[in-house]
């Protein structure tokens, strides 16, 4: 049986256009899948095993880096000279986070409350929580500033009991006790005469309220509605709005809790979200692209205008009384204690803060805070939030604990919060999102180049066999005009009977000595 080359050429044009119609809707359709696949994993679902209890219990070590700036001239400020400080550290601390009371509601909100401890790090540090470091007294010179409007002879008298209680306007502490609290006469008798005064009921300390503490009450939107909802706060301590400061636009609770935002970005949006800690919600902006193993990444940092004050950048203008731009001024949130934050080193801040000081160097790569975000899932591959706590202090008459200490901006301590995805999870990140897509992608230009070249070897081998016989056809017909010794002699003619004679014997007998007699 023959076989038909110029139909199995046609068989072979239509399988490639079938695959290259495959390719072409793979390419379309592709993207879509993927889309899908991370719409699923990115809401906040207890059916999605995986992505919720990585929402559930970060997987990735965050850890908690302090910087002490150890005050080197405490008598010289005390008589109105420039303060001289040194960095020492990092102390570095691992912080676990766990979510707890988590409960679903039917408006697709879930509410939780995220617990945090604090575990030294020695290998990871430079120096031990039993390092002395010397910073200002808060107790001292921040009640100092805080009860500056009081009566003259009230002021005497607070002077006294700080006398009494053996408070100086510097602490030389151990970073352990500063950092977790210590022992104090003047806190004790505060917390017994005057409950709810300090932040805290027992020991006092800068983080001594951090420990073993949460955030405060979060609702958050899980995206079961609109996946451009997801991770977004719906209230907080069940308040939609802030009460600390001055304008609505200030007191708004704007973006996520600050662990993962909504799905598919672009270079135009940004990173909003709210930070208990610091009474506000924040806004960074995209900078620059960026890789990380492999894996593509947006890079937002925080903009010029974040601590601005309200004379440089109007809508700051409710986060005041203000003092120089770089300066968010959070005693409204913290007791009225004139406390306020910074970017460390005073980066980002106008100069003029560095010259009331000696001993800082502000720059970006140490001192600017970033997110690197995987802009299709929404998620950070790499977090560092830096800021820095300063108190402002001044002389006040009439306590004289305060001396003729020159009005400023006093840096105490800078910290770092940072994790980054690595191990398993990287793994597991980088085959979704980096290896399957791409395997993908080159499928769909596969099958399209595939079909192209069938496509285009079967109509070449059909344009053959087609031509093949057309020239067959025109030799037959000229065959037909020749005389008929010529016909007998043609080899077409020849051709054409032996495969006749094979079943004619006599017809062959006959040409044969037709042929021979020619």
């Amino acid at each position: 049986m023959t076989i038909d080359k110029s139909k199995v050429a046609v068989g072979f044009v239509v399988a490639g256009v079938l695959t290259v119609f495959f390719g072409t809707v793979l390419a379309f359709v592709g993207p879509l899948i993927i889309d899908d696949q991370i719409v699923k994993n990115t809401m906040i679902d207890p059916k999605n095993e995986m992505s919720y209890t990585m929402w559930k219990d970060i997987p990735v070590p965050f850890y908690m880096s302090v910087y002490f700036f150890n005050v080197l001239n405490p008598k010289e400020i005390l008589k109105g000279e420039k303060p001289m400080v040194e960095q020492k550290g990092p102390y570095v601390y691992r912080k676990r986070c766990q979510k707890d009371n988590i409960t679903f509601h039917p408006n697709n909100t879930v509410s939780y409350r995220e617990y945090r401890k604090y575990f030294f790090e020695p290998t990871m540090s430079k120096g031990n929580e039993s390092d002395v470091v010397t910073i200002p007294n808060m107790l001292v010179l921040g009640a100092a500033v805080m009860m500056e409007n009081l009566p003259f002879a009230l002021r005497l008298m607070i002077s006294a009991s700080f006398k009494t209680f053996n408070e100086g306007p510097f602490l030389t502490k151990t970073v352990g006790e500063l950092m977790w609290g210590y022992d104090s006469g003047l806190v004790d008798f505060l917390n017994t005469y005057l409950p709810g005064m300090l932040p805290s009921s027992g020991k006092f300390g800068l983080f001594a309220e951090f420990n073993n503490s949460n955030t405060g009450l979060f609702t958050i939107f899980t995206g079961k509605d609109d996946i451009r909802n997801v991770h977004k706060v719906d209230s907080w301590n069940g308040l939609t709005e802030l009460n600390y400061w001055r304008t609505p636009q200030c007191n708004m609770i704007n973006g996520t809790a600050g662990q993962m935002w909504p799905p598919f970005m672009t270079k135009e949006s940004t990173l909003p979200f709210y930070s208990p800690d610091a009474c506000r919600s924040m806004e960074l902006v995209y900078q620059r692209p960026g890789e990380m193993h492999g894996i593509p990444l947006y890079r937002y940092v925080a903009p010029k205008t974040l601590f601005a004050n309200g004379t440089d950048y109007t809508p700051n203008e409710g986060f005041c009384p203000c003092r120089q731009s770089g300066l968010l001024n959070v005693s409204s949130c913290r007791h009225n204690s004139p406390v306020f934050i910074s970017h460390p080193h005073f980066f980002n801040a106008d100069p003029v803060l560095l010259d009331y000081v000696h001993g800082l160097h502000p720059n970006e790569e140490e001192h600017g805070l970033f997110i690197d975000i995987h802009p299709q899932t929404g998620v950070p591959l790499n977090v560092s939030i830096r800021l820095q706590l300063n108190l402002y202090m001044k002389r006040v008459s009439g306590i004289t604990e305060t001396g003729k200490i020159s009005e400023v901006v006093m840096p105490m301590i800078w910290f770092e919060e940072s994790g980054y995805i690595d191990g398993p999870i990287l793994n597991t990140f980088h085959t979704n999102l980096v290896i399957l897509p791409a395997v993908m992608e080159y499928m769909q230009y596969g099958f399209i180049a595939l079909g192209l070249m069938t496509i285009i070897i079967a109509s070449l081998v059909h344009y053959k066999v087609k031509r093949s016989r057309t020239k067959v056809s025109i030799e037959v017909e000229k065959t037909m005009v020749c005389k008929p010794s010529q016909l007998f002699r043609s080899k077409l003619f020849i051709q054409l009977l032996i495969i006749y004679g094979n079943q004619q014997s006599w017809l062959w007998h006959l040409v044969s000595l037709r042929l021979i007699g020619a």
